[in-house]
């Protein structure tokens, strides 16, 4: 019976992985670039090409090397540089080179999306081989199942982004030590050193597993009978020494061994020790003597810095409401409204059968549960509540964690076995139900992917993916003039796709352009992309252009991410803040008389608008009209105090400080 289950394990795993890779890259070949993913490829491109590591420093090489392998032999067209801060040059640099070089093809994107699909298939190889060394070979094969429709996974499998590969390698590196600590050598040593430092190169949260090696390593100890106890703290303190070189020896080498973020001839758009300027003193001055000897490369320190001030940031909105900061309880409620109902109680039952003992294997479920809780528990911390993905590292563990759970109590008895098999098949069907819309998944208890965009946003619901359905939308109606709010402009322009909708001002908008003046009242078509619908990037709710269409409901949903709404629209919120924003670009111009007339226009239309306000202040400002500046700016200040107390810090501080320095 064994010889027979082993005769088949590797054709099921091999077929697994088949359709884990079936699924991804039909996924991604119906979606337009997510978010982040034009900045990932240029700036991997470039490092390729340039030894450019000052491109989008946010994240480490690994992936963004990985994924441009296939197109270095292209003769690409490469924009030149314009001097910009860092992150608008990768992001709009970016944009064009991907809308000269690829167009709408998608023929390069589809290449380099392919290369990362490389990542997901070893995470659901890990995923197997760990499951299988730690519970066996039908817990290695349901772990692996469990995974490969595992709909929050299957969604970022082939994104040219860092969650996936964040998360085979911190699976890989907890694998790797827990094999070194089951059986020493200096070989499973040194592939765990590597391991880490495969990780630490991956993503900045890979620094994660430092806490989660010493956790482990104080159980290993206390485990330790007491005469022992001293020698293997000993032996495991040298151990984590020498991971600890290993892998930051790797994390250099993707770097090409060179401090400098950019090569000769290039500085970044801002210093290291201006970019720590807001971080506590404690913490810059940690970050500025690493930088003084060199311990880790000048790119690598800028993107940790970079990950701390924008988590300080980022605004949250769940359940229909915008916080200005990050809630502790918004990754639990991901984790009841995104995973399936199938794998929740599958948790639940593991959970139960090792509180009474009936999964036993203690040090193998140290090594899933401690990294997953420490994961968990600094992800609250952090505050940066932007989506589920942030948590597929803690996803993996527990898959392996529900597979242990389904096969211990399946072998109890009949009972058992019938409902964790119905469990197991759950998930893979509510998977299935939304597929090839993974994005947007959301479990049935919820109200699924249709009541999602009420309660999340951000890469939960939207991450600005659907132009290519957009485009077939608008292929089927094309005598409709329509304004499109689209939650990636101006980082992605829809124009690349042939979509031709009239541009609608966002929070992105503001400090990069790419809006249109509109008028105040729209007679027609509106699309508005989930995320920009939430108003889940703006700091209130209140300041949302497009709140008034959250009551409403829509006239067609494209991939549960873009709504159609027809009909009169009162749009003068919306139409006063594309004004505010043509101005302060033309202010950046040096165009004030024109930024005046504009500002003016934006508070006719709405007088209590913040950003008109705003906009007639700096004008004014700038043409030496200081009393109608500050008269301005304080009518900016009332606006901003009709805020939450939290979202009123984002605007009332610089605005006190323009009346201050006009008063001088």
């Amino acid at each position: 019976m064994i010889s027979r289950q082993r005769k088949w394990l590797w054709p099921a795993v091999i077929a697994l992985l088949i359709l884990q890779a079936v699924q991804a890259l039909y996924i991604v070949h119906r979606e337009s670039l997510t978010f982040d993913e034009g900045n990932h490829m240029f700036a991997g491109y470039m490092m390729w090409k340039a030894g450019d590591y000052g491109l989008n420093p946010e994240h480490p090489p690994l992936v963004k090397l990985l994924a441009t392998l296939p197109i270095l032999h292209e003769p690409l067209w490469i924009p030149p540089q314009q001097g910009r801060d860092f992150k608008t040059e990768a992001y709009l640099s970016g944009r064009d080179w991907l809308a000269r070089n690829d167009g709408a093809s998608q023929r390069l994107v589809f290449r380099m999306r392919v290369s990362a699909e490389l990542l997901a298939l070893l995470l659901a190889l890990t995923v197997f081989l760990a499951a299988r060394e730690w519970f066996g070979d039908t817990a290695g094969l349901v772990a692996l199942l469990l995974a490969v429709f595992d709909p929050n996974i299957l969604a970022h499998s082939a994104l040219v982004t860092t969650d996936v590969g964040v998360s085979l390698f911190f699976l890989a590196s907890i694998f790797t030590f827990y094999r070194y600590i089951t059986r020493p050598t200096l070989v499973r040593l040194g592939l765990t050193g590597i391991t880490v430092g495969l990780l630490l190169a991956t993503k900045h949260s890979g620094i994660l597993i430092a806490p989660m090696l010493l956790l482990l390593i104080a159980w290993e100890i206390l485990i330790a009978p007491k005469p022992e106890r001293a020698r293997t703290a000993l032996r495991l303190a040298g151990a984590l020494a020498a991971i600890t070189i290993v892998s930051v020896v790797v994390l250099w080498s993707f770097y090409g061994f060179r401090y400098a973020a950019r090569p000769a001839g290039l500085q970044l758009s801002t210093s290291l020790r201006n970019y720590t300027a807001p971080l506590s003193h404690f913490q810059a001055a940690a970050v500025l003597t690493i930088a003084r000897l060199h311990l880790l490369p000048e790119s690598y320190l800028i993107g940790l810095v970079d990950v701390k001030r924008m988590a300080e940031f980022y605004p949250t909105f769940i359940f229909g409401k915008v916080y200005a900061n990050g809630q502790w309880w918004y990754f639990p409620a991901v984790i009841l409204i995104k995973t399936t109902l199938g794998l929740l109680v599958l948790l639940a039952l593991t959970t139960f059968a090792t509180l009474t003992g009936k999964l036993k294997k203690r040090r193998e479920l140290t090594y899933i549960l401690v990294p997953a809780l420490v994961y968990l528990a600094i992800a609250i911390a952090a505050g940066m509540n932007i989506g589920a993905r942030h948590l597929l590292p803690m996803y993996v563990l527990l898959t392996i964690f529900a597979a242990a759970g389904a096969v211990t109590l399946a072998r109890i008895n009949r009972g058992w076995a019938v409902v964790c098999t119905l469990l197991i098949a759950a998930h893979i069907v509510s998977s299935l139900t939304v597929f090839p819309n993974q994005m947007a998944y959301a479990n049935e208890a919820v109200g699924g992917p249709k009541n999602l965009h009420n309660l999340l946003s951000d890469a939960n619901v939207d991450w600005a993916q659907q132009l290519l359905q957009v485009k077939q939308w608008q292929d089927r109606h094309p005598s409709e003039d329509c304004w499109f709010a689209y939650f990636a402009l101006p980082e992605i322009d829809p124009a690349t796709y042939g979509i031709h909708c009239h541009a609608l001002p966002t929070i992105d908008t503001a400090w990069l352009g790419g809006s249109e003046i509109m008028p105040p009242t729209i007679n027609g078509t509106v699309l508005i992309s989930a995320g920009d619908l939430s108003g889940c990037e703006w700091p209130s709710g209140k300041l949302n252009p497009y709140q008034s269409f959250q009551s409403r409901r829509p006239d067609e949903s494209i991939d549960e991410a873009v709504y159609v709404y027809r009909g009169t629209f009162d749009m003068s919120s919306a139409a006063a803040m594309s004004r505010a924003q043509q101005s302060h670009t033309l202010l950046r111009h040096h165009h004030p008389e024109e930024a005046f007339a504009l500002a003016h226009q934006a508070v006719a239309i709405q007088p209590t608008n913040l950003f008109a306000q705003t906009a007639l202040g700096d004008a004014a400002s700038e043409l030496g009209k200081k009393p109608e500046a500050v008269s301005a700016w304080q009518a900016a200040i009332v606006a901003a105090q009709g805020l939450e107390q939290d979202a009123q810090e984002s605007y009332i501080p610089n605005l006190q400080k323009k009346i201050r320095r006009a008063a001088q």
